[in-house]
């Protein structure tokens, strides 16, 4: 039971309300409800990928968080659940906490030690914020999706602690990117489906890419149905005084390793508002499969929204050269260490992708297709 009254909360005392409810309460009664945050960092060698976050769900009654760690062919989470609260001046999962320092410029991100994995990170935007485009996908007249999200490229400084390895991170060498998002999106335990969806899913394919090079910053998302329609068109150039600049329609190749579906790379031409091109090009340093101990995507170990009772910890470790695990790497998104070329500038971020299932552009199929 809340020891807040009838659901009113701090944030009850600032006139930041949207709707005739305490602010601890959706303003939907969708189930799916979700309010959450996703950081990652590197230190751009490829040898190490952090990718950690956490979230609210109103409607299911939970928050949980995660830290996700690859070095070498070794993933390994730490998992956090508990019963929601309605102190969300203070977000927190157990040992993991985010402390707000400066809105959308400054956080720390602490995670005490849990099974062997401990970090205290600071962030520090190096751009400002970018809007983007609202999301929005459907099942037939369902809403599967229906999300809000900011995001940011950074740099960060403190520790991470992994199995008595410290890594001291220098806000020099380890950047990184964090989005908000909320909204509507999968959430909690699988609920029956009803009729199957008409036309049913076939496949879906993603790209999103935040970097900051040295006097610019790009982020671009892209989604495409399995015909190559394009439903999420969003890339702007963001500048150190605010300056956001709309680069268009992208043209993408990605580029995959031989066999499979996890890219290497990808050439990506953009244009500015006066016809100017603007060519990135982007390699994969590091994959990180984020349905393999992030509880994206269909992650059959984990999922975010899931009741797994008060106080849950557990450390999960992952093989990814295991044929249990490599095999369902295609089958979900992979976030990479990015290192990107940009108007002659280097730049570093993150290098996310899906290809799903059917995608013609790109020569699969079916669910099973890989790359020549």
């Amino acid at each position: 039971m809340s020891r807040w009254a009838g659901g009113i909360g701090p944030l009850d005392e600032y006139p930041l309300h949207q709707a005739p409810l305490p602010i601890g309460w959706a303003a939907s009664t969708d189930r799916n409800f979700y309010d959450r945050s996703y950081f990652n960092a590197h230190d751009r060698t490829g040898e190490v990928f952090c990718i950690f976050g956490h979230g609210y769900y109103p409607n299911l009654g939970t928050k949980d968080a995660f830290f996700l760690v690859r070095r070498g062919d070794t993933q390994t989470a730490v998992h956090f659940g508990d019963r929601i609260d309605d102190d969300r001046l203070h977000q927190h999962v157990g040992g993991y906490r985010v402390e707000v320092v400066e809105p959308l410029q400054r956080l720390r991100v602490v995670v005490e030690e849990a099974e062997g994995i401990a970090a205290d990170l600071t962030w520090e935007g190096l751009f400002p914020v970018v809007r983007e485009q609202p999301h929005v996908m459907r099942a037939g007249s369902r809403v599967t999706l229906d999300a809000q999200r900011f995001a940011q490229v950074g740099s960060w400084s403190g520790t991470v602690v992994v199995d008595g390895s410290t890594y001291d991170v220098t806000p020099d060498r380890w950047l990184g990117s964090r989005d908000r998002s909320w909204g509507i999106r999968p959430v909690g335990e699988a609920v029956p489906a009803g009729a199957p969806a008409d036309p049913e899913f076939e496949g879906m394919w993603w790209l999103y890419v935040p970097m900051a090079f040295e006097d610019f910053a790009v982020v671009l998302i892209i989604q495409e149905e399995p015909d190559g329609l394009r439903t999420l068109n969003d890339c702007t150039r963001i500048w150190k005084d605010g300056r956001v600049e709309q680069l268009g329609w992208p043209l993408v190749t990605v580029h995959y390793a031989s066999g499979t579906r996890v890219p290497t790379g990808a050439s990506i031409t953009c244009t500015t508002p006066d016809g100017k091109p603007v060519q990135l090009e982007v390699e994969s340093l590091l994959p990180v499969p984020l349905h393999v101990g992030g509880g994206y995507g269909g992650d059959p170990d984990w999922g975010h929204g899931v009741w797994k009772g008060p106080g849950f910890t557990e450390r999960v470790s992952y093989d990814l050269t295991a044929s249990d695990v490599a095999g369902r790497v295609m089958f979900g998104v992979i976030d990479h260490v990015g290192r990107g070329v940009c108007d002659g500038q280097e730049g570093w971020g993150l290098f996310e992708h899906g290809s799903i299932g059917r995608h013609d552009p790109s020569g699969f199929a079916d669910f099973f297709s890989l790359a020549p």
